[in-house]
């Protein structure tokens, strides 16, 4: 309850209580309306951490509003022994900064003076993922005050998805999260969409890949149709106990999820299969979400190449710039009929142009500075998605919002996995991934390699380390190495002894077993005289020039170089870092640009 005793939590409209403080672009708790008085961000940080209130401070808002202002600044250690008299009714806050001790009391500005230019109010990191495919949306931090806190947290459904995820909520490395929407039918008005009676397959699925440096994402949709094997996997009863389901070779990889009681966790399990990128974390939502939450925003910017007029899904826009929300906006993602060659691929494009334009729209001014916005989206986004248990509070989701937040837009790349037509089927219906292209992109993402130019200054600091890749190579034969395995992977260093000395000829290898501790990278240590050897064996297993750590004397007779294998070793064969560039012909589109569907 909040510290004025003004009725039970219930009864209160959260979006109400929050008011832009433009001294600090931060959001405060409005206590009194009739003062302008906020709480204190310490109050709202414990309330928000504990779920506890601060007595002392409880107490003393009770003692009317003059005596507030007054316990505000001698809390705060200000004010003290300032002449009494009468005070403009501002926000608490503000009031504290005009009267702070040790600078000095300010005084009240002159008739007809301007005040002071309000600091400028800083982006506010927030997430929100929308429906049928995925969505970014913005929730202020002080959303986390308690009562925000236990209205949004009784939103939100979790799935214990076992090992297939993460127990973490935020990864020191690269962070994926795997976005899922479902065709199932739930609620008033959806009954025209999906499979009747479905338990909900994959019916759009992204992989949302989040660098290490947090400067750069990729999303990459993976198509509903794609023949692909899926592993076996378990899944968790409501009783406590696991099932274990049957891989299947040869089948659509949209039912990952709902087949078989197949859960998100052997979606997850399917696509780190695919791509050999783990997803650590899951995001679910049905149709419903894709209208709640355009609606809660107040509709999503489009542009179509042409008129639409669409029977099946009863889509109907004009040529040019639109703004979509609820049931149009669902129509616009799940036709089919609309746009390009009507496969699925078409409509992926268009999902991506929705989404990018959704992402622009959560981080506009307009959406930042609305108390109430900012609170029917968090309320929206919350009730429509279903989560892995590692991130199934809000508190959680905030913490992970927060991470994802630091992503500038122009730097999220939307592409779809690189496929061809299915080569079994005589009149091609279904896809697979393209052998070449598609493992090109995925050891890029493997590898943590931005698809945009974020990382050019990076790349050229590294210059003189990227020398050490350029010169003469030794045979295979005459490469001797030492492996050590410091990575999560367990048989790793004698798995790349046996790849090395079977598939590359590598004889002169040798297993050493464990590294003293784990690491992040994979490194190969060697003298100056061994240079040869460590570029032949760095292009075998696709090493970074980072990895290579050349000593400073050189070996004496047969001493071997030293590989240890970190975090980033996905496996024997599989190359350490990717290309440094995408496959050509991959069309990629920016969320910072509008793109009209054609």
């Amino acid at each position: 309850m909040d510290a004025h005793s003004r009725g039970r939590a219930d009864d209160i409209d959260p979006a109400d209580q929050w008011v832009l403080n433009p001294h600090t672009g931060n959001y405060e708790l409005r206590l009194d309306h009739s003062t302008g008085e906020s709480s204190s961000p310490s109050r709202t940080a414990t309330a928000a951490g504990t779920g506890r209130r601060d007595d002392s401070r409880t107490r003393s808002s009770r003692e009317g509003s003059g005596r507030r202002g007054a316990g505000s600044r001698e809390r705060d250690g200000e004010g003290q022994g300032a002449p009494d008299g009468p005070r403009r009714a501002v926000p608490g806050q503000r009031s504290r900064r005009s009267s702070q001790g040790g600078r000095g009391a300010a005084e009240p500005p002159a008739p007809g003076r301007r005040k002071r230019k309000p600091q400028k109010s800083r982006k506010k990191k927030a997430l929100l993922w929308t429906g049928g495919v995925m969505a970014f949306v913005v929730v202020a931090g002080s959303a986390g005050a308690y009562v925000l806190y236990q209205k949004l947290n009784g939103n939100i459904d979790a799935i214990d998805v076992g090992d297939a995820g993460s127990k973490n909520v935020v990864t020191d490395g690269p962070m994926n999260i795997l976005i899922i929407g479902t065709d199932k039918r739930t609620g008033k008005g959806n009954e025209g969409y999906g499979d009747k009676g479905s338990e909900g397959h994959a019916d759009t699925t992204i992989l949302f890949h989040v660098s290490e440096d947090r400067t750069n994402a990729t999303a990459m949709s993976i198509p509903r149709d794609l023949m692909t094997e899926i592993p076996e996997c378990e899944s968790k009863n409501e009783d406590g106990t696991s099932t274990v389901i049957p891989g299947t070779p040869n089948e659509r990889f949209n039912t990952s999820l709902g087949q078989n009681g197949r859960n998100p966790g052997c979606t997850m399990k399917t696509v780190e299969n695919i791509t050999g990128v783990k997803p650590h974390h899951f995001m679910m939502v049905d149709f419903n979400a894709v209208k709640s939450l355009t609606s809660a925003v107040g509709g999503v910017k489009v542009c179509m190449a042409k008129p639409i007029d669409d029977p099946k899904s009863h889509l109907k826009l004009p040529q040019g710039d639109s703004k979509v929300q609820g049931e149009q906006a669902l129509a616009l993602l799940r036709t089919r009929d609309s746009f390009g060659n009507r496969s699925d691929l078409d409509r992926i494009k268009v999902q991506q142009q929705f989404l990018g334009s959704m992402i622009r729209e959560m981080k506009s001014s307009d959406t930042l500075t609305n108390p109430k916005k900012l609170y029917s989206l968090a309320d929206a986004a919350t009730k429509a998605l279903t989560v892995d248990t590692a991130i199934g509070d809000a508190t959680k989701l905030m913490t992970l919002a927060e991470e994802i937040g630091k992503v500038d837009t122009k730097n999220i790349s939307f592409l779809t996995m690189p496929v061809i037509d299915n080569p079994a089927e005589p009149k091609p219906v279904t896809v697979v991934v393209d052998p070449v292209k598609g493992e090109q992109l995925f050891a890029m993402m493997r590898s943590d390699t931005s698809l945009t130019e974020v990382k050019q200054k990076e790349k050229a600091a590294k210059g003189k380390q990227a020398a050490l890749l350029k010169g003469p190579k030794a045979e295979a034969a005459d490469v001797r190495v030492d492996v050590l395995n410091g990575g999560e992977i367990p048989g790793a260093a004698g798995s790349t002894v046996t790849w090395l000395q079977n598939e590359q000829g590598v004889l002169k290898s040798t297993n050493k077993a464990n590294a003293p501790e784990k690491i992040k990278k994979t490194t190969l240590e060697y003298a100056p005289n061994q240079a040869d050897q460590a570029r032949a064996l760095a292009e075998m297993m696709g090493l970074p020039a980072t990895a290579m750590k050349q000593g400073a004397t050189d070996a004496e007779g047969l001493e071997a170089m030293v590989l240890t294998l970190g975090s980033d070793f996905k496996g024997a064969g599989q190359l350490i870092t990717g290309p440094t560039k995408p496959p050509k012909d991959i069309e990629k589109a920016s969320a910072d640009k509008a793109v009209c569907a054609q």
